[in-house]
């Protein structure tokens, strides 16, 4: 495999290079930060440690509902007096659960103020990395909700607390709809409300944006300001919502080019801003972290089955019946500074009437497991606290 790859390395610097036409990175990656980036990535990035390290947790496969299911289990190390939660980790795309790796050992560490911790399950979503993609149409976030709740039961776990964000936040969200006597809590990243209600309001509310969004109307609003950067930076998602396997052909082909597509995610959203430096901020994550999950999806050629997820999530109608269901169950959201969306709590509640607080972080972005691990592992422990005093108070 690495001979391969420094193949196809040695072919692509061998090719012209097209320099970038812009000092910033409006156009997309820009060249100069590539080239560092593929720079390490050819001489510094040690694969063998590498492996090492995403081998330092086990690594299991199941069979649910036709297809092996991939995850992480860890269970922590307690005497008997510390109670231990299972939660179940959802990771979205194009990150894989390797997301999760500086989180796991803060969940599973006693931690003061905190009579417990946590027994953490991290799923491959399926066609992701190590779990096998289905060969039928429909597998959208709505079934997946479904395989992960069965894998959670596979494992001896009835009830569960759950932490997602980016396209996990749906499948979470809609495991705590269908199955609110399973789901004892659901922690969020990506605290939005999917509904077509709460996009009426969002249009409704340029007319008086303090209405909607009180002092943070500037996060909402100019309407024309927020459509125009959701255009810009939804092209992906475009593609990937309407032909993932012509995409999927050019990623397969050059580990270069799969790069480069997931690095321009990286720098879009963990925050808008860098776009405007040359960077891009590719120097705000890891770059060995950013190098595993492009290593974790070309060794795997699953980012084809990965990308299908988006055609099937728009060709679901159910994905928005259960948008607009409200959910019981107690949830808690973290918003970190520079999230794409914005919704206020009392948007969030007509979604989730059992929204017990919210915590704002003054940095960060979509990527919350990488960028800010400890912050949102922190940010677990207060929430199930939440949600252990509203089982006790009910």
């Amino acid at each position: 495999m690495q001979e391969g790859l420094r193949r196809l390395f040695d072919s692509y610097r061998r090719h012209p290079k097209l320099k970038s036409l812009t000092e910033n990175s409006s156009y997309g990656v820009h060249s100069d930060a590539f080239g560092q980036f593929f720079a390490q990535w050819q001489f510094k990035y040690p694969f063998r440690d590498r492996v090492r390290y995403l081998n330092k947790y086990e690594h299991f496969k199941t069979y649910i509902q036709g297809l092996d299911m991939h995850f992480v289990h860890v269970k922590p190390k307690v005497d008997g007096n510390t109670k231990v939660f299972p939660i179940l980790l959802i990771h979205g795309w194009p990150s894989t659960f390797k997301d999760f790796y500086d989180v796991i050992p803060i969940l599973t560490t006693p931690r003061p103020g905190y009579d417990f911790v946590f027994e953490v399950i991290v799923p491959s979503l399926p066609g992701y990395v190590y779990s096998q993609a289905t060969n039928k149409r429909g597998l959208a976030p709505t079934q997946i909700a479904v395989i992960l709740r069965n894998l959670m039961k596979k494992i001896g776990h009835e009830k569960f607390f759950i932490q997602a964000g980016d396209l996990g936040h749906f499948i979470g969200s809609h495991m705590a709809t269908l199955f609110p006597d399973q789901v004892l809590g659901f922690h969020t990243n990506t605290p939005i409300n999917a509904s077509k209600l709460a996009n009426l309001i969002w249009l409704l509310g340029s007319i008086w944006p303090t209405l909607v969004a009180g002092d943070q109307a500037d996060k909402m609003y100019p309407i024309s300001e927020k459509l125009s950067y959701y255009l810009e930076e939804s092209g992906y998602m475009h593609l990937q919502g309407t032909k993932p396997d012509t995409i999927g052909y050019v990623l397969q082909d050059s580990p270069v080019g799969l790069a480069a597509y997931m690095l321009d995610r990286y720098m879009a959203f963990s925050n808008s801003s860098f776009k405007n430096t040359e960077e891009g901020g590719l120097d705000n994550i890891s770059t060995f972290d950013m190098l595993d999950n492009v290593m974790l999806y070309w060794i795997t050629g699953s980012m084809t089955s990965a990308m299908r997820l988006y055609k099937e999530t728009f060709a679901s109608e159910t994905e928005l019946i259960l948008a607009r269901i409200p959910t019981p169950v107690p949830t808690w959201a973290l918003r970190l500074k520079y999230e794409l969306c914005y919704h206020p709590d009392w948007l969030l509640k007509l979604k989730y009437p059992s929204l017990l607080g919210t915590t704002s972080l003054n940095d960060g972005g979509h990527f919350a497991a990488l960028e800010k691990p400890k912050e949102l592992a922190a940010d677990v422990f207060k929430a199930v606290k939440s949600f252990l005093e509203f089982y006790r108070k009910k």
